[in-house]
């Protein structure tokens, strides 16, 4: 479902994304070229700064944004998502929040008020909160990060685990061509 905010704000869909039936799309959200949003996933830009001003959510191109995931932004703060990022499975991504380009944020995790730089992969269950995780980081699953300190003790991403996620990036753009020309099958 795509819908305008209270501030009379509709998102913007390119026409080679997939926004499954099911997915709510609210607000000032920009989705560019081959998306993959699916099945539940809650975008949602409808809340204002003290001035009235809200920035977008905006999705990259080729990005996807996988079943129950929430995007959401405190207080007209933005979300930004790089090209080729996936976002998996029930991930709460709360802006104020940048996620760069080729990112990897695994299952159930949490972003809020924070920087993920390009190539950067957040493994599941985990939180990053309040912190800049530079270019190329690797965040272990069930890993709490609050702060730039508690990114000291963090490695690189390795060859296999950024191999993995560009197959997650990959899949899923097929799906997108895959369930645009069967849309009118729903």
């Amino acid at each position: 479902m795509i819908r305008r905010n209270p501030s009379g704000h509709l998102p913007v869909v390119h026409d080679t994304a997939f926004v499954d039936p099911t997915a709510i799309l609210c607000g000032s959200v920009i989705v560019e070229e081959n998306v993959f949003i699916g099945p539940y996933a809650v975008i949602r830009a409808d809340e204002v700064d003290d001035d009235g001003n809200m920035e977008p959510i905006v999705i990259g191109a080729n990005s996807n944004i996988q079943d129950g995931v929430v995007i959401h932004c405190k207080a007209g703060g933005g979300v930004s998502i790089g090209q080729g990022s996936s976002i998996a499975h029930r991930s709460i991504v709360h802006g104020p929040c940048t996620v760069g380009d080729n990112v990897f944020i695994g299952f159930n995790s949490v972003l809020f008020n924070c920087t993920v730089g390009d190539g950067s992969v957040v493994r599941h269950n985990s939180v990053v909160e309040g912190c800049n995780v530079p270019a190329g980081f690797y965040i272990p699953s069930t890993a709490n990060i609050h702060s730039d300190q508690d990114l000291e003790g963090v490695e690189r991403v390795t060859p296999d685990v950024s191999g993995f996620s560009e197959s997650v990036t990959q899949a899923n753009n097929e799906l997108v061509k895959g369930y645009k020309r069967i849309r009118n099958e729903f």
